[in-house]
Formats: C-alpha cells, structure tokens, sequence
C-alpha cells in the first residue's frame, strides 16, 4: 500500500540493533565525546576571541571552522544519545529534516572553510608580497559569510525537493536522517532530486577539493624552490590544514559511498562507525590538530591553563 509523505508521521531507523547493556557503556562514550568537542572547541573559540594577536584571516578561518564544528556536533550527539538509550528508535519526520538540514549543512560549510583555509595559505607563501593588499577584512567576511550562507540555501532547495515526495515506506536503514534515504523511499519519479543532489554534490564537495588541490600543487611547488627556512615555515602551517582535509575527505567519501551503495559485507557496528566517522573524529581531530601543531595557539594555551610566560 502506497504511503505518501502527509501519512507519513515518522521515520524508523533501521540501523540500530539491540546492545543490552552495553547500550550504557556506548551512552558514556558518545556522551564523553560530546563534552570533549565541545570543551575543546570552545576553548579555542575563547582563546582567538580573547587575543587580538590572533585577530588575523588565519585565525579568523579557524574561528570559522570550530563554530562549525560545535554546529554539526550539536546535530548529531543529542539525538545519538537519545537513540542510543531508546528501544524505538524513530523519529518524527519534521525533526529527521531538520537533522538533514543540520548535519548537511555542517559537512558543506566544512570543506568550504577548508577550501578557503588553503586559499589563504595559497595567498600567504606563493604571493606573500601581495597578501596583506589582497587578504583584506571586507574579503575575510565575505568570504566567510559565503561559507555559511551558501550551504544553507543549497540545502534547503535539496530539502523543498525532498519533503514532497510521496514515499512507499518509512524506514531508514541508518542511525541517523540522510537525503537519499528518504528520495529511495518514494514512489514516484525522483529524477530532479537525483539531477539536484548530483550538481550538489560536484558543487559543494568536487569543487572546493579541486580547488583545495590546485593551491596545494602550487603551495609544494613554492615549499621545495624556497630556502630551508621557507619551507619549514610553510610546512609548519600547513600541515594541520592538510591533515585535516585528508580526514574529513575520508569520512565524507566512505558517507557518499556508504549513502549511495549496499554494503551488506561490512559488519553492522562498523558500517556505523564509519558512517559516522566525519561527524565525530573532525570535530574532535581538527582542535586538538591546531591547538598542538600552530605554535601560536599552543602558547596561549599554555599561558591561560597553567600561567606560563
């Protein structure tokens, strides 16, 4: 029997399975996490607020991109808790887009600031001459308003495309709400929301890689013409940058392949771990990645936890 998306009051949740017991000792993990993400990029956000030595387009993109991370983890982890100590793990439909809004919205504007970290790096060592002219605070603000803006809209057309559907069935076989999920669940032709979440897709992801590796080419091109000091001074800023694109490009690939294909070999706790890889190790590995690795961020911390000079 065919059931549409207005008879559709919720969404059940296919992916999760019966731990006993041990669904409290996941409970204080996922909540341990919690509070480590949030203790560690608060911290940062304070500290490059409190310091106006930081008050530059690096560390202005970083504040950028821990505000993001506090965003996509408060997507994720409250309702993780809640489904972890559930027996029924639905949720309701307006809810479930919502979450769609939040956890798409954060992977976006994820690889965006990332995309415009390596911009400014770009600018920084291969015209450094030039960057102080061209890396102004009107760019820095635009260009940061363009890394949260365009998300937003981007997603809210992917979610006025989806919400009308009319759909046959209303499990998802994840732990958490996902676009395509839900456009495999209607019946009737989905072609614009394929076509959407293609150019969506190549848009919000291919592109910023693209651009990420070209100024990255030419960062290495510069890195290994350059003197020794050069070159260690740019690898030093750039190697948490990077770092942390490779991460996040992981678990955002093993997402869209996860979404996209069954994966009926990989085990059922594993199929998990990785399908939430992006939202829970980036969050927690970008912070403490610049809060060790950049020098600048590592004294004031020093300073402001334990007084040292």
């Amino acid at each position: 029997m065919m059931i549409n998306s207005t008879q559709v009051s919720h969404f059940v949740l296919g992916a999760y399975f019966d731990t006993g017991m041990l669904k409290y000792l996941c409970f204080m993990i996922v909540l341990f996490l919690y509070v480590l993400i949030i203790s560690a990029n608060v911290f940062l956000i304070v500290i490059i607020c409190m310091n106006r030595s930081l008050h530059e387009p690096m560390y202005l993109f970083l504040l950028s991109l821990f505000a993001n991370e506090l965003f996509g983890s408060t997507g994720l982890f409250p309702f993780l808790l809640v489904q972890i100590l559930s027996d029924v793990h639905t949720v309701s439909y307006s809810l479930c887009f919502l979450q769609i809004f939040c956890l798409y919205s954060y992977a976006c504007v994820e690889i965006l600031n990332l995309a415009v970290m390596s911009y400014d790096r770009y600018l920084a060592i291969c015209h450094p001459l030039q960057y102080k002219t061209s890396m102004t605070s009107k760019k820095v603000a635009a260009l940061i308003a363009l890394a949260w803006l365009f998300p937003s809209l981007a997603i809210v057309v992917l979610i006025s495309l989806s919400a009308p559907l009319q759909l046959c069935g209303n499990v998802i076989n994840k732990v958490t709400c996902g676009n395509y999920a839900i456009v495999k669940l209607a019946c009737t032709d989905t072609g614009i929301n394929n076509v959407y979440g293609l150019v969506y897709t190549v848009v919000s992801i291919i592109t910023p890689l693209v651009l990420i590796l070209y100024t990255y080419t030419r960062i290495l091109q510069v890195c290994f013409s350059g003197c020794k000091q050069s070159r260690q001074k740019a690898v030093s800023t750039c190697t948490p940058h990077l770092a942390s694109i490779l991460n996040f490009s992981f678990g955002c690939c093993f997402q869209i392949v996860q979404s996209r294909f069954y994966m009926s070999s990989v085990p059922g706790m594993l199929d998990i771990i990785l399908s939430l890889y992006f939202l829970t190790c980036q969050p927690l590995f970008t912070p403490l990645l610049y809060g060790l690795k950049m020098s600048s961020i590592r004294v004031l911390c020093k300073r402001l936890l334990f007084g040292e000079v």
